[in-house]
Protein backbone atom coordinates (compact mmCIF):
# COMPACT_ATOMS: atom_id res chain seq x y z
CA UNK A 1 0.00 0.00 0.00
CA UNK A 2 1.45 3.38 -0.96
CA UNK A 3 2.53 5.90 1.66
CA UNK A 4 1.04 9.30 0.84
CA UNK A 5 3.17 12.31 0.17
CA UNK A 6 3.03 13.97 3.57
CA UNK A 7 6.74 13.46 4.10
CA UNK A 8 7.84 14.88 0.74
CA UNK A 9 6.15 18.22 1.31
CA UNK A 10 8.72 20.97 1.86
CA UNK A 11 6.27 22.71 4.15
CA UNK A 12 5.78 19.68 6.42
CA UNK A 13 6.13 20.61 10.08
CA UNK A 14 8.47 18.03 11.63
CA UNK A 15 7.08 18.94 15.04
CA UNK A 16 3.48 18.10 14.10
CA UNK A 17 2.03 14.64 14.68
CA UNK A 18 1.88 12.28 11.70
CA UNK A 19 -1.66 10.96 11.56
CA UNK A 20 -2.97 7.60 10.41
CA UNK A 21 -5.33 9.41 8.02
CA UNK A 22 -2.31 10.42 5.92
CA UNK A 23 -1.06 6.83 5.69
CA UNK A 24 -4.15 4.66 5.38
CA UNK A 25 -5.65 3.02 2.30
CA UNK A 26 -9.19 4.33 1.90
CA UNK A 27 -10.52 1.77 -0.60
CA UNK A 28 -10.95 -1.24 1.69
CA UNK A 29 -12.66 -4.43 0.56
CA UNK A 30 -14.63 -5.96 3.42
CA UNK A 31 -16.70 -9.06 4.14
CA UNK A 32 -19.55 -10.12 6.38
CA UNK A 33 -19.33 -12.76 9.08
CA UNK A 34 -21.80 -15.00 7.24
CA UNK A 35 -19.83 -15.08 3.99
CA UNK A 36 -18.22 -18.34 2.93
CA UNK A 37 -14.56 -18.41 3.86
CA UNK A 38 -13.58 -20.00 0.54
CA UNK A 39 -15.02 -16.98 -1.32
CA UNK A 40 -13.13 -14.55 0.93
CA UNK A 41 -9.85 -16.44 0.49
CA UNK A 42 -10.30 -16.35 -3.28
CA UNK A 43 -10.78 -12.56 -3.19
CA UNK A 44 -7.63 -12.24 -1.08
CA UNK A 45 -5.68 -14.39 -3.55
CA UNK A 46 -6.97 -12.56 -6.62
CA UNK A 47 -6.17 -9.13 -5.17
CA UNK A 48 -3.09 -10.10 -3.16
CA UNK A 49 -4.74 -8.91 0.04
CA UNK A 50 -3.04 -9.85 3.30
CA UNK A 51 -6.27 -9.40 5.26
CA UNK A 52 -10.01 -8.86 4.98
CA UNK A 53 -11.91 -6.71 7.47
CA UNK A 54 -15.23 -8.20 8.63
CA UNK A 55 -18.02 -5.67 9.11
CA UNK A 56 -21.63 -5.45 10.20
CA UNK A 57 -23.41 -2.30 9.01
CA UNK A 58 -19.96 -0.96 8.03
CA UNK A 59 -18.68 -1.31 11.63
CA UNK A 60 -15.66 -3.65 12.03
CA UNK A 61 -16.46 -6.76 14.06
CA UNK A 62 -13.48 -8.94 13.16
CA UNK A 63 -10.65 -9.50 10.71
CA UNK A 64 -9.40 -12.39 8.57
CA UNK A 65 -5.62 -12.47 8.16
CA UNK A 66 -3.13 -14.85 6.64
CA UNK A 67 -2.42 -16.06 10.19
CA UNK A 68 -6.08 -17.05 10.64
CA UNK A 69 -6.03 -18.99 7.39
CA UNK A 70 -2.86 -20.85 8.35
CA UNK A 71 -4.44 -21.73 11.70
CA UNK A 72 -7.50 -23.09 9.88
CA UNK A 73 -5.31 -25.21 7.63
CA UNK A 74 -3.70 -26.71 10.72
CA UNK A 75 -7.13 -27.64 12.05
CA UNK A 76 -8.13 -29.05 8.68
CA UNK A 77 -5.06 -31.27 8.54
CA UNK A 78 -5.70 -32.66 12.02
CA UNK A 79 -9.51 -32.67 12.37
CA UNK A 80 -10.87 -32.18 8.83
CA UNK A 81 -13.80 -29.89 9.76
CA UNK A 82 -16.99 -30.01 7.71
CA UNK A 83 -17.28 -27.55 4.83
CA UNK A 84 -18.38 -24.94 3.94
CA UNK A 85 -16.72 -22.83 6.65
CA UNK A 86 -18.06 -19.35 7.35
CA UNK A 87 -15.94 -16.26 7.99
CA UNK A 88 -17.33 -16.08 11.53
CA UNK A 89 -15.77 -19.48 12.30
CA UNK A 90 -12.23 -18.26 11.63
CA UNK A 91 -12.02 -14.49 12.03
CA UNK A 92 -10.16 -12.81 14.89
CA UNK A 93 -12.55 -10.85 17.08
CA UNK A 94 -12.93 -8.37 18.57
CA UNK A 95 -10.78 -6.43 16.17
CA UNK A 96 -8.37 -3.71 17.28
CA UNK A 97 -9.12 -0.45 15.44
CA UNK A 98 -7.71 3.08 15.38
CA UNK A 99 -9.27 6.43 14.54
CA UNK A 100 -8.17 8.63 11.67
CA UNK A 101 -6.51 11.08 14.08
CA UNK A 102 -4.41 8.35 15.72
CA UNK A 103 -0.75 9.31 15.51
CA UNK A 104 2.00 7.27 13.87
CA UNK A 105 3.50 6.67 17.32
CA UNK A 106 0.24 5.39 18.83
CA UNK A 107 -0.38 3.09 15.87
CA UNK A 108 3.16 1.70 16.14
CA UNK A 109 2.64 1.02 19.85
CA UNK A 110 -0.60 -0.90 19.25
CA UNK A 111 0.82 -2.87 16.35
CA UNK A 112 3.87 -3.83 18.42
CA UNK A 113 2.05 -4.52 21.70
CA UNK A 114 -0.76 -6.57 20.16
CA UNK A 115 1.54 -8.25 17.61
CA UNK A 116 -0.74 -7.40 14.70
CA UNK A 117 0.03 -6.16 11.18
CA UNK A 118 -3.35 -4.71 10.18
CA UNK A 119 -5.29 -1.88 11.82
CA UNK A 120 -8.72 -0.94 10.44
CA UNK A 121 -9.35 2.80 10.69
CA UNK A 122 -12.78 3.92 11.87
CA UNK A 123 -14.65 7.21 11.96
CA UNK A 124 -15.98 8.86 15.12
CA UNK A 125 -19.17 6.82 14.66
CA UNK A 126 -17.18 3.57 14.46
CA UNK A 127 -17.63 2.99 10.70
CA UNK A 128 -14.79 1.57 8.59
CA UNK A 129 -13.04 4.30 6.56
CA UNK A 130 -9.62 2.84 5.85
CA UNK A 131 -6.87 0.37 6.67
CA UNK A 132 -3.29 0.94 7.78
CA UNK A 133 -0.71 -1.85 7.88
CA UNK A 134 2.56 -2.36 9.68
CA UNK A 135 4.30 -1.84 6.34
CA UNK A 136 2.66 1.58 6.01
CA UNK A 137 3.83 2.53 9.49
CA UNK A 138 7.35 1.22 8.95
CA UNK A 139 7.65 3.06 5.62
CA UNK A 140 6.45 6.27 7.25
CA UNK A 141 9.01 5.92 10.02
CA UNK A 142 11.75 5.21 7.49
CA UNK A 143 10.78 8.32 5.53
CA UNK A 144 11.02 10.33 8.75
CA UNK A 145 14.59 9.13 9.27
CA UNK A 146 15.39 9.95 5.65
CA UNK A 147 14.05 13.45 6.18
CA UNK A 148 16.33 13.87 9.17
CA UNK A 149 19.34 12.70 7.15
CA UNK A 150 18.49 15.23 4.45
CA UNK A 151 18.34 18.02 7.02
CA UNK A 152 21.70 16.96 8.48
CA UNK A 153 23.34 17.01 5.04
CA UNK A 154 22.08 20.50 4.24
CA UNK A 155 22.17 22.02 7.68
CA UNK A 156 23.74 25.39 8.39
CA UNK A 157 23.54 27.86 11.25
CA UNK A 158 20.07 29.04 10.24
CA UNK A 159 18.72 25.49 10.15
CA UNK A 160 20.13 24.30 13.46
CA UNK A 161 16.77 24.77 15.13
CA UNK A 162 15.06 22.68 12.44
CA UNK A 163 17.60 19.91 13.03
CA UNK A 164 16.99 19.99 16.78
CA UNK A 165 13.26 19.75 16.18
CA UNK A 166 13.79 16.78 13.87
CA UNK A 167 15.87 15.01 16.52
CA UNK A 168 13.20 15.62 19.15
CA UNK A 169 10.59 14.30 16.75
CA UNK A 170 12.53 11.07 16.26
CA UNK A 171 13.07 10.64 20.00
CA UNK A 172 9.33 10.96 20.51
CA UNK A 173 8.76 8.05 18.11
CA UNK A 174 10.82 5.65 20.22
CA UNK A 175 8.80 2.82 21.77
CA UNK A 176 11.57 1.23 23.84
CA UNK A 177 13.37 2.13 27.04
CA UNK A 178 17.08 2.06 26.09
CA UNK A 179 18.33 0.57 29.39
CA UNK A 180 15.94 -2.33 29.92
CA UNK A 181 14.71 -3.02 26.39
CA UNK A 182 11.14 -2.87 27.68
CA UNK A 183 8.45 -0.55 26.35
CA UNK A 184 8.84 3.01 27.60
CA UNK A 185 6.39 5.08 29.66
CA UNK A 186 4.75 6.82 26.71
CA UNK A 187 4.17 3.51 24.90
CA UNK A 188 2.72 2.09 28.12
CA UNK A 189 0.14 4.87 28.34
CA UNK A 190 -0.98 4.28 24.75
CA UNK A 191 -1.27 0.53 25.35
CA UNK A 192 -3.20 0.99 28.60
CA UNK A 193 -5.60 3.48 27.02
CA UNK A 194 -6.41 1.03 24.23
CA UNK A 195 -6.57 -2.03 26.52
CA UNK A 196 -8.88 -0.28 28.97
CA UNK A 197 -11.23 1.07 26.30
CA UNK A 198 -11.47 -2.40 24.72
CA UNK A 199 -12.19 -3.97 28.11
CA UNK A 200 -14.95 -1.47 28.80
CA UNK A 201 -16.45 -1.74 25.31
CA UNK A 202 -16.54 -5.53 25.19
CA UNK A 203 -17.12 -6.14 28.92
CA UNK A 204 -13.82 -7.97 29.42
CA UNK A 205 -11.27 -8.16 32.21
CA UNK A 206 -7.56 -7.44 32.29
CA UNK A 207 -5.01 -7.08 35.08
CA UNK A 208 -1.87 -5.11 35.81
CA UNK A 209 1.05 -5.83 38.14
CA UNK A 210 3.43 -3.10 39.30
CA UNK A 211 6.90 -4.38 40.31
CA UNK A 212 9.51 -2.41 42.25
CA UNK A 213 13.06 -3.34 43.26
CA UNK A 214 13.40 -3.52 47.05
CA UNK A 215 16.02 -1.22 48.63
CA UNK A 216 17.27 -0.18 45.19
CA UNK A 217 18.80 3.09 46.40
CA UNK A 218 20.82 1.17 49.00
CA UNK A 219 21.90 -1.24 46.26
CA UNK A 220 23.15 1.64 44.10
CA UNK A 221 24.90 3.26 47.06
CA UNK A 222 26.63 -0.02 47.94
CA UNK A 223 27.49 -1.47 44.52
CA UNK A 224 27.42 1.57 42.24
CA UNK A 225 25.05 2.78 39.54
CA UNK A 226 26.57 0.56 36.85
CA UNK A 227 25.75 -2.48 38.95
CA UNK A 228 22.27 -1.01 39.49
CA UNK A 229 21.79 -0.74 35.71
CA UNK A 230 22.98 -4.33 35.28
CA UNK A 231 20.50 -5.46 37.95
CA UNK A 232 17.65 -3.70 36.16
CA UNK A 233 18.61 -5.41 32.91
CA UNK A 234 18.67 -8.82 34.64
CA UNK A 235 15.30 -8.13 36.25
CA UNK A 236 13.83 -7.11 32.90
CA UNK A 237 15.22 -10.24 31.26
CA UNK A 238 13.72 -12.43 33.96
CA UNK A 239 10.32 -10.77 33.58
CA UNK A 240 10.37 -11.17 29.80
CA UNK A 241 11.13 -14.91 30.14
CA UNK A 242 8.44 -15.42 32.79
CA UNK A 243 5.37 -13.92 31.10
CA UNK A 244 2.99 -15.22 28.43
CA UNK A 245 3.20 -14.16 24.80
CA UNK A 246 0.07 -12.01 25.15
CA UNK A 247 1.43 -10.05 28.16
CA UNK A 248 3.30 -6.74 27.81
CA UNK A 249 6.02 -5.14 29.94
CA UNK A 250 6.87 -1.45 30.33
CA UNK A 251 9.33 0.53 32.39
CA UNK A 252 6.98 2.58 34.53
CA UNK A 253 9.73 4.79 35.89
CA UNK A 254 13.00 4.43 37.81
CA UNK A 255 13.11 0.87 39.14
CA UNK A 256 9.36 0.26 38.63
CA UNK A 257 8.08 -2.05 35.88
CA UNK A 258 4.44 -2.50 34.85
CA UNK A 259 3.04 -5.74 33.46
CA UNK A 260 -0.23 -5.73 31.45
CA UNK A 261 -2.09 -9.05 31.38
CA UNK A 262 -5.04 -9.13 28.92
CA UNK A 263 -8.04 -11.38 29.61
CA UNK A 264 -6.67 -12.19 33.07
CA UNK A 265 -8.57 -12.28 36.35
CA UNK A 266 -7.25 -10.87 39.60
CA UNK A 267 -6.27 -14.23 41.03
CA UNK A 268 -4.81 -15.45 37.76
CA UNK A 269 -2.61 -12.34 37.74
CA UNK A 270 -1.64 -12.95 41.36
CA UNK A 271 -0.50 -16.50 40.57
CA UNK A 272 1.71 -15.20 37.75
CA UNK A 273 3.12 -12.41 39.95
CA UNK A 274 3.97 -14.88 42.72
CA UNK A 275 5.69 -17.15 40.21
CA UNK A 276 7.74 -14.23 38.88
CA UNK A 277 8.84 -13.16 42.37
CA UNK A 278 9.78 -16.70 43.41
CA UNK A 279 11.76 -17.26 40.20
CA UNK A 280 13.63 -14.00 40.57
CA UNK A 281 14.52 -14.68 44.22
CA UNK A 282 16.04 -17.97 43.04
CA UNK A 283 18.54 -15.96 40.96
CA UNK A 284 20.24 -14.97 44.26
CA UNK A 285 21.68 -11.62 43.22
CA UNK A 286 23.65 -10.50 46.31
CA UNK A 287 22.41 -7.43 48.21
CA UNK A 288 24.12 -7.15 51.58
CA UNK A 289 22.13 -4.01 52.47
CA UNK A 290 18.82 -5.93 52.28
CA UNK A 291 17.34 -7.96 55.13
CA UNK A 292 16.92 -10.78 52.57
CA UNK A 293 20.64 -10.60 51.60
CA UNK A 294 19.62 -10.78 47.92
CA UNK A 295 17.87 -8.48 45.46
CA UNK A 296 14.10 -8.95 45.73
CA UNK A 297 11.00 -7.47 44.14
CA UNK A 298 7.74 -6.26 45.63
CA UNK A 299 4.52 -6.16 43.65
CA UNK A 300 0.99 -4.80 43.64
CA UNK A 301 -1.71 -6.45 41.52
CA UNK A 302 -5.06 -5.05 40.38
CA UNK A 303 -7.76 -6.11 37.92
CA UNK A 304 -10.38 -4.45 35.75
CA UNK A 305 -13.46 -6.55 36.43
CA UNK A 306 -15.97 -7.31 33.67
CA UNK A 307 -18.82 -5.42 35.36
CA UNK A 308 -18.72 -2.21 37.41
CA UNK A 309 -15.05 -1.70 36.61
CA UNK A 310 -12.99 1.46 36.72
CA UNK A 311 -13.56 4.47 34.49
CA UNK A 312 -9.89 4.82 33.55
CA UNK A 313 -6.67 2.85 33.51
CA UNK A 314 -5.15 5.43 35.85
CA UNK A 315 -7.48 4.23 38.62
CA UNK A 316 -6.39 0.64 38.04
CA UNK A 317 -2.68 1.47 38.12
CA UNK A 318 -3.23 3.56 41.24
CA UNK A 319 -4.83 0.51 42.86
CA UNK A 320 -1.82 -1.63 41.91
CA UNK A 321 0.41 1.08 43.39
CA UNK A 322 -1.54 0.84 46.66
CA UNK A 323 -0.93 -2.90 46.66
CA UNK A 324 2.77 -2.32 46.01
CA UNK A 325 2.93 0.14 48.92
CA UNK A 326 1.28 -2.47 51.16
CA UNK A 327 3.84 -5.08 50.05
CA UNK A 328 6.66 -2.73 51.00
CA UNK A 329 5.13 -2.17 54.44
CA UNK A 330 4.70 -5.91 55.03
CA UNK A 331 8.23 -7.15 54.62
CA UNK A 332 8.78 -6.85 50.85
CA UNK A 333 9.44 -9.78 48.45
CA UNK A 334 5.71 -10.37 48.02
CA UNK A 335 2.68 -9.51 45.90
CA UNK A 336 -0.37 -7.81 47.37
CA UNK A 337 -3.85 -7.56 45.93
CA UNK A 338 -6.76 -5.34 46.83
CA UNK A 339 -9.95 -7.26 45.99
CA UNK A 340 -12.51 -5.34 43.89
CA UNK A 341 -14.95 -5.18 46.79
CA UNK A 342 -12.31 -3.35 48.88
CA UNK A 343 -10.84 -1.22 46.12
CA UNK A 344 -12.46 2.02 47.26
CA UNK A 345 -11.82 1.31 50.93
CA UNK A 346 -8.67 2.86 52.40
CA UNK A 347 -8.35 0.15 55.03
CA UNK A 348 -5.37 -2.22 54.99
CA UNK A 349 -5.68 -4.57 51.99
CA UNK A 350 -5.63 -8.33 52.25
CA UNK A 351 -2.13 -9.78 51.86
CA UNK A 352 -0.78 -12.62 49.80
CA UNK A 353 2.90 -13.20 49.37
CA UNK A 354 6.06 -15.23 49.43
CA UNK A 355 7.62 -15.98 52.78
CA UNK A 356 10.76 -13.85 53.23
Amino acid sequence: MPVTSWIESESMDMHADILVSSLMTVEVTSSTANAYLADVIQVMIDNRFSCMVVVENDIPTGIITERDIVRLMGLFISDRPQYPVRVADVMSAPVATVSEDTTLFDALVLSSALKIRHLPVVSASGHLIGLVTLSDLANALFKTYEKQREIIEHTDTQRTRELLLANERLKSLSLVDPLTGLGNRRAMEVDLEHTHSQAVRYNRSYSVALFDVDHFKLYNDCYGHKAGDDALRRISGHLQKSIRTCDRLYRYGGEEILLIMPETTLYGALILADRILAGFADMNIPHKMSSHSIVTLSCGVASQVEENGYDSWEELVDLADRGLYASKNSGRNRATIIPPEDARDDSVPRMHGINP
